[in-house]
Order: structure tokens, then C-alpha cells, then sequence
């Protein structure tokens, strides 16, 4: 049997590059929240002069790193499966699995997500919200706005992984992670 469609190759491929390179630029996120948490637990345990900013920098830093690391560690396999039956079936059962699975719930989920996401950083967006959580007050539109952004990320990276199911179902292979950068 044939290979891949070149056109079909070369899109995965950017679909996946894309979502490595994105998913690696969101890693250095974890840098300036050890530095803020650092410096909290010194101001607050040595300084005695807690901040009133630590709070908010690191659940806004954290809940960024985490929803745009979604599409990372989906390209790289890294959601939960229920391995102990996965891994009896073959590649083709995967695949049809697999392709079922993003048509019936995946698209729908992340469409679903990214409409309702999108309305809340818009209204937060025009209202101006703000943190409750200490008195420093810090807008709230831009980490809102991180899940819509996460959802489109998810939703183009399951165009990706909907694609090599489809090719697992068809042939009985899957395409090795990566394999769309030999082409």
C-alpha cells in the first residue's frame, strides 16, 4: 500500500510543528512563576513584607501555561487513556476509535468550549473585570481570553490527530509521531 497523501502530510505537519513550537514557547511561562513565587516566600518569610501581587501573577501564569499546553501534550500523547485496554486493540481499532471519538465528542466539545469562552473574556473584556481575589485588582480579560485561545489550539491540533486516525483506520498503521517531517 502507498504512503500518505503528500498535500495530507504536509498539512499534519504543520499542524504539528506549529503546536510543538507553541506548546515549547508556553513552557518558558513556568520560569517567571517560580521567580514570583520565589520572591514571595522570601518577601513574605524574610522581608516580612508579603506582596499583594504574588497571588494573582502565579494563578494567572499557571492557568495559562496550562490550558496552552493542552494542544502540546495532546500531540504528544500525553491525555489520559485507559492504557490497560488501548493497548490490546490494534491500529486500525484505534484509529476507528480514535476517529469516532473526535467526530462524536471532540469537535463538538471544543466548539462548544471556545463559544462559551469566547463570550466570557468579551464580557470581561468590556466590563473590565477584575480580581476579587486580593486588593491588588488585576484585570482578568487577558487570562480569560487564554481559554478560547486553548480551544482553537485544541481544535486545530484534533484536525491534526483526527487525520492519522483516519489514516490508522484506513490502512492498519499509525503514523509515527513526527513521521509527517520525513516527507
Amino acid at each position: 500500500m502507498s504512503g500518505p497523501n503528500p498535500r495530507v502530510l504536509r498539512i499534519i505537519r504543520t499542524i504539528d510543528v506549529a503546536g510543538d513550537w507553541c506548546g515549547r514557547a508556553v513552557s518558558v511561562l513556568i520560569l517567571p512563576m517560580i521567580a514570583i513565587v520565589s520572591w514571595e516566600v522570601f518577601a513574605r518569610y524574610v522581608l516580612s513584607a508579603p506582596t499583594l501581587w504574588a497571588f494573582d501573577m502565579t494563578y494567572m501564569l499557571y492557568g495559562a501555561h496550562f490550558m496552552l499546553g493542552t494542544a502540546y501534550t495532546m500531540l504528544h500523547g500525553g491525555h489520559i487513556r485507559t492504557d490497560m485496554l488501548w493497548e490490546k486493540f490494534s491500529d486500525r481499532k484505534k484509529g476507528i476509535i480514535d476517529a469516532i471519538a473526535y467526530v462524536a465528542f471532540f469537535f463538538p466539545a471544543m466548539i462548544f468550549f471556545f463559544w462559551a469562552s469566547v463570550d466570557e473574556a468579551w464580557h470581561a473584556w468590556q466590563i473590565g473585570e477584575v480580581s476579587e481575589q486580593t486588593a491588588w485588582r488585576v484585570m482578568l480579560w487577558p487570562l480569560k481570553a487564554v481559554i478560547p485561545i486553548a480551544a482553537v489550539m485544541m481544535f486545530v491540533q484534533g484536525i491534526s490527530e483526527f487525520v492519522k486516525s483516519l489514516y490508522a483506520a484506513r490502512t492498519g498503521r499509525m503514523l509515527a509521531k513526527f513521521e509527517s517531517h520525513l516527507v
